[in-house]
């Protein structure tokens, strides 16, 4: 490509790590170009150095205990190309944000903890397009609307603890897209986004490139997703670019053996058969009515509650022995609020959560912390979970020494062999966690919540941040867990092709509730309610001959639940549409919501 087309070119670019064992190199002659307004897939493995070819780009990597060793950034500016790599930092500062935009793979270590979300968002809009306070903030809440963050003007009051993990990675969404820069570096900024939203977050991207040129790395382990954006892609492997192609022609003549698994390794939707569940007459776990909500608060101090958000209204359901019942539904529907009741993380209002007929929201301090050894959570976002202090070896043997079980060489025995399990080398076991991929955290995150043996495990979002090979790993390590222990799950997902892979049962939530749940086949193949149905239609196919699906998706942001204090929502009501198919029908009449192109049958409404 002619130099006057290119708006970036890599060339020979190299990147290592300092490690205990000397330099790890992390990026190996990489060399790329980029026209305007084209968009290149960066695919491969966790660890494949992806983000570490991101972050070179960006100068950043030199924060994160990288540097370049060699090669060339050459960014085209005005006045020719400018190689990035001979920049000093106050040089890149006046770059970053305005010129090349990035959204990097974990918003909770990227996003500042003590400064608010509108804070964050007018920094770079005041320092780069010289915004005055007030019109920095209006574009900021702007900016959450377009990434379809409900109720942006209460979103830029808060902090960044105060937001799923969903929504924090559309916060950084907006603030990579708020200068319209021309470089735009996507590092797998769908990855903790349920499927609707993800659609409608491509969709943005799609048409910033095609307004204004912006050309786009995009970066990400999901081939499907790659199918329906990238025009070109290019497969890492070890740190080397192993193939590179139109997108077309990598997924109908894959060259290399790795491209190949790759692509072999892309979850469908169609639903796997789940291995039959151990059953048994009573259900492992039995919750009935659970009622969970949130005081917001404000006033000059923030004492004032102002209301209540019902993040979980009237939620039941069953997990047998040996069973998964995957939760879905989008960021903020309350998937993960349900999770954390049930362990007691946060204190439910109302409801029974029967573990083995014993009821934990009775249970005292003492004995619910003996309860919670047989019910584990896996977390999901891995860099709040993780101690960054701690060894991940340590991590995994933490909760050995908190019940006292074996002497210290059987208990670091026993999280080798975990290491082992969640396909993680043991050499990573003295490493930090800032040292290892998001994946490879994720992987040390599951590998701590097996250790005790649970009857029960609460994986949320679990295996979000796994590439594709060792997601189905996962999965395939999870299903044998319940072949040779009968071990229950109740996972938290936005992935269908994850949820259809392992789960006996779905029920998917909405706006705190359950509108829909049955046997997984029945939920996927025959969703009967409107939001379900909207879910199936937006999930990414792994085909480009199979593009244009996400201009259909109308935007559809969700009212947030929030109620005066004393407000009691009515019960959820539902209708039999099969065999253990129930579907949510409304105490208090319907609204009617847009999906797609056509109206559906609504949505419930609480009065």
């Amino acid at each position: 490509m002619p130099d006057d087309r290119a708006v970036v070119r890599i060339e020979g670019l190299q990147v290592a790590y300092e490690a205990a064992e000397g330099p790890v190199r992390a990026v190996e002659d990489l060399s790329l170009t980029l026209a305007p307004g084209e968009v290149l897939c960066l695919v491969g493995e966790s660890g494949s150095g992806k983000s570490a070819a991101a972050l070179a780009m960006m100068r950043l990597v030199e924060f994160d205990g990288g540097r370049i060793t060699g090669g060339k950034v050459l960014f085209e500016r005005a006045g020719g190309m400018t190689d990035l790599t001979r920049l000093d930092q106050k040089a890149m500062r006046t770059i970053r944000g305005r010129e090349i935009g990035m959204i990097f793979q974990e918003p909770a270590t990227a996003l500042n903890p003590v400064i608010t979300i509108g804070r964050q968002l007018a920094e770079g809009l005041r320092r780069h397009e010289g915004l005055s306070r007030r019109a920095a903030r209006a574009r900021a809440a702007d900016l959450l609307h377009q990434v379809r963050l409900p109720d942006p003007e209460r979103r830029l009051r808060q902090y960044p603890h105060e937001l799923s993990g969903g929504q924090r990675q559309r916060v950084m969404i907006a603030m990579a897209l708020a200068c319209r820069p021309r470089l735009l570096i996507a590092d797998e900024p769908t990855t903790a986004l349920d499927v609707t939203v993800q659609a409608e977050i491509l969709t943005l991207i799609d048409r910033l490139r095609r307004e204004t040129g912006t050309a786009v790395i995009f970066i990400t382990h999901d081939m499907a997703v790659v199918a329906q954006i990238a025009d070109r892609v290019v497969v890492m492997h070890e740190g080397r670019k192993v193939e590179e192609g139109p997108v077309a022609r990598i997924f109908s003549a894959p060259a290399h053996p790795h491209t190949r698994a790759l692509l072999a390794a892309v979850s469908r939707t169609g639903p796997v058969p789940a291995r039959p569940g151990a059953g048994g007459e009573a259900p492992l776990l039995s919750v009935r009515g659970l009622v969970t909500r949130y005081a917001m608060r404000g006033g000059m101090a923030g004492r004032r509650e102002k209301g209540r958000l019902h993040a979980v209204q009237d939620l039941s359901f069953d997990i047998g022995h040996g069973r998964t019942l995957a939760l879905v539904g989008e960021t903020g529907s309350g998937k993960t609020t349900v999770g954390r009741s049930i362990l007691r993380l946060v204190e439910p209002d109302a409801g029974q959560v029967l573990l083995a007929g014993r009821d934990l929201t009775r249970l005292d301090a003492r004995a619910l912390r003996q309860a919670r050894r047989g019910v584990q959570m896996i977390f999901q976002d891995p860099s709040d979970s993780l101690d960054p202090r701690m060894s991940c070896g340590k991590q995994v043997i933490e909760p050995l020494l908190n019940f006292g079980i074996g002497n210290p060489a059987e208990r670091a025995d026993m999280a080798a062999q975990l290491f082992d399990r969640v396909g993680l080398p043991r050499a990573l076991m003295t490493r930090y966690p800032h040292a290892l991929s998001g994946g490879q955290r994720q992987r040390v995150a599951i590998a701590r919540a097996l250790t005790l043996s649970p009857k029960l495990l609460v994986a949320d979002e679990a295996v979000s941040a796994l590439d594709a090979g060792v997601r189905a790993q996962v999965l395939d390590l999870l299903a044998q867990l319940q072949a040779d222990l009968g071990i229950s799950c109740l996972f938290i997902s936005h992935d269908i092709g994850a949820v259809a892979r392992i789960s006996h049962d779905v029920a998917v939530m909405y706006r705190g509730r359950i509108v829909e749940m049955g046997p997984c086949a029945a939920v996927l193949e025959n969703p009967r309610h409107a939001y379900t149905r909207a879910l199936m239609r937006a999930v990414p196919v792994p085909d480009p001959a199979r593009r244009g699906g996400f201009e259909a998706l109308q935007s559809s942001a969700v009212a947030t639940p929030i109620h005066p204090r004393g407000h009691e929502s009515g019960p959820s009501v539902y209708r039999e549409a099969g065999p253990g198919h129930r579907v949510l029908v409304s105490d208090c009449g319907y609204v009617e919501q847009e999906v797609g192109n056509a109206r559906e049958e609504p949505l419930c409404r609480d009065a």
